[in-house]
């Protein structure tokens, strides 16, 4: 389907005030209550306990069931709002980015420039194409192995070695000790050797993650940003061998690119990325087919062969359907667009809610089940939405990094030793998934 030949002439399908109000307290809220831009563990526990994710999948198949495919637009005075519904629609908004649907919607730019005003996400125009190409350069988009994989791996097992030994002294592996690890070998990757123990950074930089959670509702930290790129362009500067300061010395830029400010949507994106590992870990320590399978993908790999673990990948890929950490795609139309079901206006806000195509249980039979071969025999290719990393031309450049990295880190945490739940209850191989899954609380015993 195309969104510029209209079959109906008109406005699309408006919810009623009934349904717009259950939607923004079912959907909207709740997102955006457990934070976009950095989330709020307290809020995210919340919302397991009181499952609003598996709601939220059932308000936009009830949506769905009572309005059609869609595009939906939601009765918000003074903001036009579509909700997507169908597949093919997912596809139509993704695949046509940045036009006439823009990535830098107004509540995204809103948001971001808190942090990152020159970021790519949040760009427009030739701006936008030269910070995208670096990006993908920088980061070796499309490429499952980074140029500096050998040295980025030997920089995971290094930091999962010291995570082992602080765990073994705890008696249990959980998150503050494995957020700590996986911040030391981000700031190693990224700025080198010389960054591993500058939490000042990150901590500056989740201060003003915090504040772009609010978006139009808080002044900026005009201060606290200088700082932080004061701080982030000193480490830039060294170029470190064997990190990706070195590789952005050696690409092209221009006056436009900012490079510090793609750097900083970098160490945004790495902190979900630790989530979706963690994640995965319970996954596998619950799942002791999967667990095995892993096991013999590592010992085949040998410590050489960790850039490269396809099945690993596929279940950190697998963690990000089951729970996404960027739940809200958003869009923003540039002009007026016409579908199969009406007219959408210019500047529309579109809204994609990735677990509602990840989780919908009344068309896919894996919705709730650890199902990794999702992403190793090309059953999501091509059909149903999948996005863990959103997707077309504005899709995340750092989608084979991320998982690269991730999956060296649960090789070095897996090999060798035994890893279980400390409360399995919470994953239960023979029931459904639960809707989310509170990383912060996840706690771990590992035997050798």
């Amino acid at each position: 389907m195309s969104a510029d030949i209209a079959a109906k002439p008109g406005p699309l399908p408006r919810a009623s005030l009934r349904d717009t109000l259950a939607a923004v307290a079912e959907i909207v809220l709740p997102t955006i209550s457990k934070g976009v831009i950095i989330r709020r563990p307290r809020v995210v526990g919340l919302a397991e306990r009181l499952g609003l994710d598996g709601r939220a999948v059932r308000r936009m198949q009830r949506l769905r069931a009572k309005y059609g495919p869609g595009p939906l637009m939601l009765a918000i005075p003074g903001r036009n709002q579509a909700i997507i519904l169908s597949p093919e629609d997912v596809h139509t908004v993704l695949d046509n980015a940045p036009e006439p649907f823009s990535p830098a919607s107004a509540e995204k730019r809103a948001a971001l420039a808190h942090l990152e005003p020159h970021a790519s996400l949040i760009s427009r125009g030739p701006k936008r194409d030269d910070r995208r190409r670096f990006n993908e350069q920088v980061l070796d988009s499309g490429c499952p192995v980074h140029r500096m994989g050998e040295r980025f791996v030997a920089v995971v097992g290094e930091e999962a070695r010291a995570l082992l030994k602080t765990a073994g002294s705890r008696g249990e592996l959980a998150w503050d000790d494995f957020t700590a690890s996986w911040q030391h070998m981000v700031r190693r990757v990224v700025l080198g050797d010389a960054a591993r123990d500058d939490e000042d950074l990150t901590d500056m930089l989740a201060r003003l993650r915090a504040a772009g959670n609010w978006a139009f509702l808080r002044p900026q930290r005009k201060g606290l940003r200088d700082r932080f790129y004061e701080r982030l362009e000193g480490h830039l500067a060294r170029a470190e061998p064997g990190s990706l300061a070195a590789v952005i010395a050696a690409t092209p830029q221009t006056a436009d690119t900012a490079p510090a400010h793609q750097v900083a949507h970098w160490f945004f994106a790495f902190d979900p990325g630790g989530m979706a590992t963690f994640r995965a870990l319970a996954l596998l320590a619950s799942h002791p087919d999967q667990a095995g399978r892993a096991r013999r993908e590592i010992g085949a790999a040998g410590p050489e062969g960790r850039r490269d673990l396809t099945f690993l990948r596929a279940c950190i890929l697998e963690s990000l359907r089951l729970w996404p950490t960027t739940p809200a795609v958003l869009r923003e139309t540039t002009r007026e667009t016409r579908w199969d079901t009406g007219t959408m206006p210019k500047n529309t806000s579109v809204f994609i809610f990735a677990p509602f195509f990840h989780r919908d249980d009344e068309n896919l039979p894996y919705a709730h089940s650890f199902s990794p071969d999702l992403w190793m025999d090309g059953v999501r290719q091509g059909g149903w939405p999948l996005i863990p990393f959103s997707g077309g031309p504005a899709i995340c450049p750092a989608r084979d990094l991320v998982p690269m990295l991730g999956s060296a880190m649960l090789a070095a945490l897996l090999d060798g030793r035994q890893v279980a739940l400390k409360d399995p209850a919470r994953i239960d191989p023979g029931a459904p998934l639960p809707g989310t899954l509170d990383n912060y609380t996840l706690r771990f015993d590992l035997r050798d």
